[in-house]
């Protein structure tokens, strides 16, 4: 029996590059799988039929796959596409969302409207159906049944650590870490996972980075061959934590990069300083934060 055999899964912005890699490889460990995608351009604008090319590469190999066009920045939409997943297999067990887009510049020539949209994609959608697929599954176990669902979200080394030109997807990545963190509190009663991957790869979204190598498509490499910037070296880890063994594993960050997995920790106590039971004086704050805290806890500190 094959690791994802009789899930359910949905995959957000699966028509080409990352998302694609992972509705095949879901599918080719037994999920069947909504691919959904707006077929609109990098930038989030226009629509298509992006959808059905990895339809038809799943179905071509034997699998189980259905295509949604939804914007899942619409939460009525959002809405629709896990409905479309209940409708069809009676069910959902798995939701990845990776829908996203991008606006680059420096935040001294990026319009509100450039921060407001990479929002709504990102942080909107990734909200939307997530809230769409917890309501299922809370519904399913407030009925006595017995639930396992997992949300895998995608967040980038940019939200991690920033990136120049990016600040609305720099910021709309760092936001779906709390978001995957909060869900993995309030789901964790209903036998729900919700943990985020940093992939990597060459995709149409790298490609507007200056100096970017040329983009490619997970179907595209040879079967056997290693390419290091192969959109889909992250989805094994997407099918491992789909899959019923993750079960134990919940807001928690791993970044694929290359051939690697780097589980990643996020903020947490590294020095203390009391100012013994009364209010601390700025003039001596230099001191303070130079000696006592990043004096005995800032090693790995970078300043950029």
């Amino acid at each position: 029996m094959r690791m994802l055999e009789g899930k359910v899964a949905i995959v957000t912005g699966a028509g080409h590059g990352i998302g694609r890699a992972h509705a095949l490889e879901l599918a080719r460990h037994g999920a069947a799988v909504v691919v959904n995608d707006l077929g609109g351009s990098v930038r989030g604008e226009g629509s298509g039929n992006a959808a059905d090319d990895t339809v038809a590469l799943i179905t071509k190999a034997g699998g189980e796959a259905l295509a949604d066009y939804g914007d899942v920045g619409d939460h009525e939409k959002a809405g629709a596409l896990v409905q479309k997943a209940v409708d069809t297999w009676g069910h959902l067990d798995v939701l990845v969302n990776n829908a996203g887009i991008a606006r680059d510049a420096a935040i001294w020539n990026m319009s509100p409207d450039d921060f407001d949209v990479v929002m709504r994609v990102h942080v909107r959608g990734t909200w939307s159906c997530s809230h769409h697929a917890a309501a299922h599954w809370r519904g399913r176990a407030k009925a006595g049944e017995r639930v396992v669902g997992r949300i895998i979200n995608t967040t980038s080394g940019a939200g991690l650590t920033g990136n120049f030109g990016q600040s609305n997807y720099a910021t709309a990545k760092a936001a779906i870490v709390g978001l995957t963190q909060t869900l993995a509190i309030e789901l964790r009663a209903y036998g729900v996972t919700a943990n985020a991957i940093g992939p990597s790869g060459a995709t149409r979204l790298t490609a507007t980075m200056p100096g970017a190598p040329p983009v490619v498509e997970t179907d595209e490499v040879p079967e056997g061959e290693w390419q290091p910037m192969d959109p889909g070296n992250s989805s094994p880890l997407v099918a491992w934590l789909a899959s019923d063994e993750s079960g134990l594993m919940t807001g928690q960050v791993i970044r694929s990069i290359h051939d690697r997995l780097v589980w990643m920790h996020g903020w947490r106590e590294a020095a203390t300083a009391a100012a013994g039971e009364q209010r601390w004086d700025a003039t001596a704050l230099g001191r303070v934060v130079s000696e006592d805290l990043l004096g005995t806890g800032a090693v790995g500190l970078r300043f950029r």
